[in-house]
């Protein structure tokens, strides 16, 4: 593809890439493998794919590529399958494509540089506070037309989740949600329960959770003879660098926001600078002075948090980890056994002050607009990629469980996992024709979940009938609907999109001070409102239309 952009656009998106924080993973939704954080090479692009001129013939573009960019949410990693994953797709389509798979605990930055040296792709995922601060930069093709009028319409089980992105865009529609979000439950040790002799029905206020957590840190759960040794509560950072911010730790934050949002009455404000954030502020100071919580929760990633909590040495370790739910239940419950660690897990479900856990906002998929006025293009990328994304068949089954006879089958076949441990080993048998998962490529010992989708929460029905949840994942799920409310919606403003990454310093600035240095609350708020209280009054300035 010929770069067309013109030059706003490409200082927009150099302004977006320059003040996207540095994350640390700590709020990413993560894959079902470890691999999935294992970042593909960062090839060039040319811009977007080389896709040949007009077919004069036909009066249509012919696309003879497309290059994508993906976070570690595709679980097909350079290591696990993705040559395999991307040969399947091309004989499907007829159309090459590349992946280039960035580093998932990095990826806002890694697609910032990308946008700001001008190598665009044609097609990306972005998680929602991503979407929002490039929705604005004109970066990204209404694909309104497309979709409304996309084949897959007739297979379409949850209309509602792209129908909330068309309000974001005014009216109209910039990014395709092929899931919904889900979000995060809080998940307890049963065997530490048991130690202790807590029951999980008991636990139904903030006071019954803290002296839940103040017990596992203060006695001796683990039941190595030691007391002290581990604590209540690990999590991947006190707050997120995306929405919704406090998924790791909602019963400290209950009803604070610690983000820009919109009251009932319509106006939007800095859910930071409320009394519900000092007062949870002040939770989570006693909470880490008290050990209740894991002292490295300030800097953990995902994925040192969860090895650590079902690491098979628990000391150190915590009864308490929130995170994804549906097939996380399952995955979680797979690895404590893997370590040879009591697997029963408890959902617990929201306290009192909680009220409900928080559905994310959904990541979307989006094509980059070359901005020449032709959407012939563009049009071509919908049609190879979107449509055949949702077709409920042989390219949307590549996304939800990957490649054919590599990790997934419907051929007869037996094999084990953990075939060396008699106490560990699993056998499977299959017969011809039923559909199973077979053993991960880069960890043989563990089965393979899923790909890009969880088949339990796309947007368009799987008519082939592949891949039933298995009963914790089904029940995880159940539990979340249950049990959830959907997050605020993000803010849209040009001052938010160039800034955002030095609000979240700023705020993880206030934690830092507050909960790690037990410092005055009042004090650190301060400093913040002198530090980028000029700044927030600009976007909600732009957000409130004054």
């Amino acid at each position: 593809m010929k770069k067309k952009l013109i030059c706003m656009l490409l200082t927009a998106a150099a302004a977006a890439s320059l003040t996207a924080c540095g994350g640390d993973g700590s709020n990413d939704s993560p894959s079902a493998s470890d691999s999935s954080n294992a970042a593909a090479e960062q090839t060039s692009s040319n811009g977007a794919a080389d896709a040949s001129a007009e077919d004069s013939s036909e009066g249509g573009y012919k696309l003879d590529k497309i290059v994508m960019v993906v976070d570690g949410t595709l679980t097909a990693s350079v290591d696990n399958g993705q040559a395999e994953l991307e040969k399947q797709w091309e004989e499907a389509v007829g159309v090459d494509l590349e992946i280039q798979q960035l580093d998932h605990s990095g990826y806002i930055d890694a697609v910032g540089r990308l946008f700001a040296s001008g190598d665009y792709p044609d097609v990306m995922i972005m998680p929602a506070d991503m979407f929002a601060q490039y929705l604005p930069t004109g970066l990204l093709w209404d694909m309104t037309e497309a979709y409304d009028n996309a084949d897959f319409q007739k297979r379409m089980l949850l209309p509602e989740i792209n129908e909330a992105l068309k309000v974001k865009g005014g009216g109209r529609l910039y990014g395709f949600a092929p899931t919904y979000g889900n979000g995060c439950v809080t998940y307890v040790k049963k065997a530490w329960l048991d130690a202790l002799d807590i029951n999980a029905d008991d636990i139904k206020t903030y006071d019954d959770y803290y002296n839940m957590l103040l017990r596992f840190h203060n006695e001796d759960p683990d039941g190595n003879g030691v007391n002290g040794d581990t604590y209540g509560v690990v999590a991947a950072g006190f707050v997120g660098n995306e929405a919704p911010y406090i998924n790791y730790l909602p019963e400290f934050w209950q009803d604070a926001y610690p983000g820009i949002l919109q009251g009932e009455d319509g106006v939007w404000y800095d859910g930071f600078q409320t009394e519900e954030t000092r007062a949870a502020l002040l939770r989570l100071q006693q909470a880490y002075a008290e050990g209740a919580i894991d002292p490295e929760t300030l800097t953990a990633s995902t994925k040192i948090a969860r090895e650590k909590w079902f690491s098979n040495d628990q000391t150190g370790s915590s009864g308490v980890f929130t995170y994804w739910a549906g097939r996380w239940y399952q995955t979680l419950t797979d690895s404590f056994v893997k370590n040879d660690v009591d697997a029963e897990l408890v959902q617990l479900p929201p306290i009192q002050e909680v009220g409900a856990y928080i559905n994310r906002e959904a990541p979307v998929w989006v094509i980059i607009d070359d901005g020449d006025g032709d959407n012939s293009r563009e049009q071509a990328i919908f049609d190879a990629f979107f449509e055949t994304m949702m077709d409920g068949d042989v390219v949307q089954t590549l996304w939800t469980y990957g490649a054919e006879d590599v990790h997934w089958s419907i051929h007869a076949e037996e094999f084990s996992t953990n075939a060396d441990d008699p106490d560990k080993r699993k056998d499977y048998s299959y017969e011809e024709g039923v559909f199973h998962l077979r053993p991960s490529i880069n960890d043989p010992n563990s089965m393979w979940t899923k790909n890009l989708f969880d088949p339990n929460l796309v947007v368009c029905e799987l008519t082939n009938g592949y891949g039933d949840p298995s009963e914790l994942m089904a029940a995880g799920n159940k539990f979340f609907a249950e049990n959830s409310k959907d997050a605020p919606m993000s803010p849209v403003s040009e001052t938010y999109t160039n800034e955002s990454g030095t609000l979240y310093d700023a705020k993880l600035a206030v934690i830092t001070e507050v909960v790690i240095k037990g410092g005055d609350v009042d004090a650190a708020m301060q400093t913040y409102v002198s530090t980028v209280g000029g700044t927030i009054d600009q976007c909600l300035s732009e957000l409130n239309g004054q």
